[in-house]
């Protein structure tokens, strides 16, 4: 049985945030005081976890990206990623991290075969970096970064474009992917700081970001990409690596949507920009079976909006939450 939506989308991807802490203070993500974390007896255990993918998965959700919050943060992270990796419908298990606590853990990441890390990096800079995630750990994210080019780990770079802060460094991001072959992915900023919508000097969006790329090469190819891929690809010719841009905002990639979120605490989300649907920890937690969660999951998935304009069109309030909460 496959998850299917009323547009005929299959949906064969999870993003589940292991935790709405973090270890930074980015901030295009939260104030610089943080958040408000819930308890963590409000946090999907990892037990609860397990069994939310060992269900999806058997709906046909064969991809799972886990995110945070930072997911490092968490004890025994690491442990959950080994028995995840006993669940052969998985065909790719992913992370996204900041990098500033994974180094150590490298090794036994190409040992379980996880098979890609996004790491978030948003200035190349050490003092710009400081300014942006408001910590003193480019150093270590650096060193992570190069310990992961050198891995058997795919590597992409997530770099979140931010008006008044790192667009001068686009170019030198780009350059990344000369002699690297890693795929650089350009982000445009949403307004998810924990504070509602953060002041933008001007906004970087898809195309203003693409054609200030152009104008400093003189041939970009484009990268055919699977139909889902959330970015739009790109590659400088004879460059070992690429590039790409997530239209995260303008919300051009969503008509070939293949994913759900659900947030740390097990709130279930059709979509990046709706409000939530349902809450599966209460479900379980409540005694539901396995085939109660699945009926749960198949009726909502049905329910999926058409794209981020609608679902945020649906809330009851405003886009408010920081990413951490949410799952980056």
């Amino acid at each position: 049985m496959q998850l299917t939506d009323k547009f005929g989308r299959k949906i064969s991807y999870l993003r589940l945030a292991i935790t709405d802490r973090c270890n930074l203070r980015c901030q295009y993500c939260m104030p610089a005081h943080g958040i408000d974390i819930v308890n963590r007896t409000a946090l999907l255990s990892y037990k609860e976890m397990y069994r939310i993918i060992r269900v999806l998965s058997e709906l046909g959700v064969d991809k799972v990206r886990l995110t945070g919050g930072e997911p490092f943060v968490r004890r025994d992270f690491v442990n959950f990623l080994e028995s995840l990796s006993f669940n052969d419908k998985l065909k790719e298990i992913n992370i996204t991290t900041n990098g500033a606590l994974i180094s150590n853990h490298i090794k036994k990441l190409e040992e379980l075969n996880i098979n890609a890390i996004n790491l978030s990096i948003d200035s190349l800079q050490k003092e710009k970096f400081a300014q942006i995630t408001r910590r003193d750990v480019f150093e270590n994210v650096y060193d992570t970064f190069e310990k992961l080019e050198k891995s058997n780990l795919k590597l992409k770079l997530n770099v979140v474009v931010q008006s008044g802060f790192n667009t001068d460094e686009i170019i030198d991001f780009v350059e990344l992917s000369k002699e690297k072959d890693i795929a650089v992915r350009f982000i445009e900023e949403m307004p998810f700081n924990g504070k509602g919508q953060r002041e933008m000097q001007e906004v970087w969006d898809f195309n203003k970001i693409i054609n200030h790329i152009k104008g400093s090469y003189s041939e970009v190819e484009n990268v055919l990409s699977k139909k889902s891929s959330t970015s739009r690809n790109f590659k400088i010719s004879n460059y070992k690596g690429t590039f790409g841009i997530i239209p995260a905002f303008t919300r051009t990639i969503c008509n070939d949507c293949d994913r759900i979120r659900i947030t740390a605490t097990g709130m279930f989300k059709n979509c990046l920009f709706d409000g939530g649907v349902f809450n599966v920890r209460d479900f379980i937690r409540d005694g539901a079976s396995d085939d109660e969660l699945k009926e749960l999951f198949i009726n909502t998935v049905h329910k999926k909006p058409e794209n981020g304009f609608i679902a945020e069109a649906s809330r009851d309030n405003d886009v408010s939450e920081s990413m951490s909460t949410i799952g980056g």
